[in-house]
């Protein structure tokens, strides 16, 4: 955590935003869940919701950013606080895309809603949102205690989330080959599981944010990446 100061207002506005921090990461974590409940099991209502709580979300982000410039110039902040602060406006941006992804998945739900998502394929798209809500669970716990450690672990295991949405993609590209009228079904399944892959990269961002918030460092080497969905061609079903 950051370090108390002399005055107390200056130790309020960093307390101010890692606790809107915090509560954005809950929101967003809460809409990626809902946004993959209402996809399988058809629910508008609870899409609808998504869609309006991203409302929220975004005017969450414009006011970090807001306290943040204004903190900035009122403090001059260097080093810790510094990080602090730039790190608070980075986060907050990352969480404001989870919940844009998560929305546009939810929007999909009104599109597959005459078709309903086959059970096979709702069993992967679900493993994949576990992942990916475990690992953004997991970096907004290591954001409040600052485990730099943790945060590096956290990144690393970043390929776990590649590799299961390029099998997914696979299986999805296969039901398409076999009978035709599953195409719009799974081309729809198939932005929402990158969706999902994408919302893995940015709690990936986030440890790498938290790392640096940490330590003053870059985490060391490039971020593993196992997505192979680029290459899968007919010849690999």
């Amino acid at each position: 955590m950051a370090p108390s100061h002399i005055l107390t207002a200056y130790d309020e506005e960093l307390k101010y935003l890692q606790r809107r921090i915090s509560e954005m990461g809950g929101l967003a974590e809460e809409m990626v869940g809902d946004s993959l409940r209402a996809l399988v099991n058809t629910d508008m209502g609870l899409a609808q919701k998504v869609i309006s709580d991203d409302l929220i979300l975004d005017e969450a982000e414009r006011e970090i950013g807001d306290k943040a410039v204004v903190t900035i110039a009122r403090r001059q902040p260097v080093a810790t606080d510094l990080r602090e602060i730039m790190g608070a406006i980075r986060i907050a941006s990352d969480l404001e895309r989870v919940g844009d992804l998560a929305k546009n998945t939810a929007k999909r739900v009104i599109s597959v809603q005459g078709t309903g998502v086959p059970r096979k394929l709702a069993h992967g798209i679900e493993h994949l949102s576990e992942l990916a809500l475990m690992q953004l669970k997991e970096v907004l716990d290591v954001y409040t205690s600052r485990q730099a450690d943790k945060a590096n672990s956290i990144r690393e295991r970043d390929d776990e989330i590649d590799s299961i949405y390029t099998s997914l993609f696979r299986e999805l590209l296969t039901y398409m080959m076999e009978d035709p009228r599953n195409i719009t079904t799974c081309t729809h399944l198939l932005f929402c599981a990158k969706n999902i892959e994408r919302i893995g990269d940015h709690a990936t961002n986030i440890a790498e944010m938290i790392y640096y918030i940490a330590t003053g460092t870059q985490p060391e080497g490039e971020r593993p990446k196992h997505d192979t969905s680029t290459s899968v061609g007919s010849n690999d079903i």
